[in-house]
């Protein structure tokens, strides 16, 4: 069995180059000609293998989804356009009007957004329970129940549930976990080893290998039964356990226009093979900087889940292998204070992505927040005391000195 940065590194490609390229060449084309009528006939009907149309497949998204389903030992993968687009792909597969999700609060914003704003009004239940506690999610599941959503790590609350005890209770009930992964990635979680049925990650962040392009990933874990599914009854009696992939592909993936392009797809095939390199560095220096916010005296508080004292930390330590991401958050006294310490660093970069080779700060309230009552950020676990640093792949030396003469200009 090879490890993960081998196969990162190799894959398993359907098929060789016709010039024995060792790396799958851009396919930067639109169309592909059949050699004949039925062979293109059959290719739309799904009989057949083979690439129609990019916005339906392509032989460069198709050697990077290969490459993830070989990692993640997924029955298949869809690689789409964005971390949102994996999410509301699989969400509109699932659900329908008068049906519900079952999520928790704590999300990044934009995806509490999609189901607040965008998901809401057409007809579709959200119901918010606890993830950390296994009865509040199982009094929230109804026979409309069609997911069960959350993220490894909370984006940035950085909670931390129990996995398997969460996929326990919805398997229970014969509901399908829906888990986003980005902030562990395959690398540091395999979601099928704990019960999840459908991990979705946006690729932008680790995996584009230091925020090269913007890309996301469905990945069908392939031990949940579609046909209990009632969207997926028909394509389950059809395509059996490919029923979710099957349907991706040929309805809302195909009609909802979320492609990836061929150019991001190649980009995060390269980011691919220094994955494991980078996360490794990115967690020891994220660890190594959450030790040193709690020993400053402007420091209010100190979240990762890597420390002793946050309330996930067992959970993280036997879920993620003793490594725990690359995201902490700390609250200084108050917003002014929080923009005048950012407006101070030199080394450390303003800006809204996360798992960059860079490190970058950002105050989430006034940011990818902004649009939310008071109330509604004090639900979330979105305080405007609050800052959070995505830790990349620098000396850590170097991240921490740039903090601490921030620190000391307060």
């Amino acid at each position: 069995m090879r490890g993960f940065s081998t196969n990162a590194i190799h894959g398993s490609a359907l098929k060789k180059d016709v010039h024995g390229a060792l790396r799958t060449p851009i396919y930067e084309n639109v169309a592909f000609e059949f050699e004949t009528s039925h062979a293109l006939e059959l290719a739309f009907e799904g009989k057949a293998l083979g690439h129609s149309y990019t916005r339906i497949s392509n032989p460069t998204v198709e050697d990077f989804e290969q490459r993830i389903r070989l990692l993640t030992d997924a029955t298949g993968v869809v690689a789409v356009s964005s971390g949102m687009a994996a999410i509301s792909n699989v969400i509109l597969v699932l659900a329908e009007t008068g049906s519900n999700i079952i999520s928790s609060r704590r999300l990044f914003g934009n995806t509490y957004s999609l189901f607040e704003h965008t998901l809401k009004p057409w007809g579709m239940e959200v119901r918010y329970a606890d993830m950390t506690k296994p009865k509040s999610l199982k009094q929230s599941i109804t026979e409309k129940t069609r997911a069960v959503f959350l993220e490894t790590i909370t984006n940035p609350q950085l909670e931390v549930a129990d996995i398997a005890e969460v996929s326990s209770t919805a398997a229970a009930a014969g509901i399908p976990v829906i888990l986003d992964g980005t902030l562990t990635t395959p690398y540091l979680f395999k979601s099928k080893d704990f019960g999840v049925a459908v991990e979705v990650v946006s690729s932008t962040k680790h995996i584009s290998g230091g925020a090269t392009t913007v890309g996301g990933l469905i990945v069908d874990n392939g031990n949940y039964d579609w046909s209990t599914c009632p969207r997926l009854k028909k394509a389950s009696a059809q395509y059996g356990p490919f029923a979710l992939i099957a349907l991706l592909r040929r309805e809302a993936y195909r009609n909802f226009g979320s492609c990836l392009s061929p150019h991001n797809a190649y980009m995060q095939s390269l980011g691919l093979e220094t994955l494991s390199l980078r996360i490794e560095k990115s967690c020891t220096n994220a660890l190594a900087i959450a030790l040193f916010l709690e020993t400053c005296t402007e420091v209010r508080s100190v979240n990762y889940p890597g420390l002793a004292a946050s309330p996930g930390h067992e959970t993280a330590k036997r879920q993620f292998g003793n490594r725990f991401g690359s995201i902490l958050t700390f609250d200084l006294a108050d917003k002014d204070t929080c923009f005048r310490f950012m407006d101070s660093l030199s080394l450390v970069r303003r800006a809204t992505n996360i798992n960059d080779n860079k490190t970058l700060i950002l105050h989430p309230a006034s940011t990818i927040f902004c649009e939310y009552s008071e109330e509604e950020k004090k639900r979330l676990g979105v305080p405007a005391s609050m800052l959070r640093l995505a830790v990349g792949i620098e000396d850590a030396e170097d991240i921490i000195a740039d903090l601490r003469e921030g620190l000391k200009k307060l």
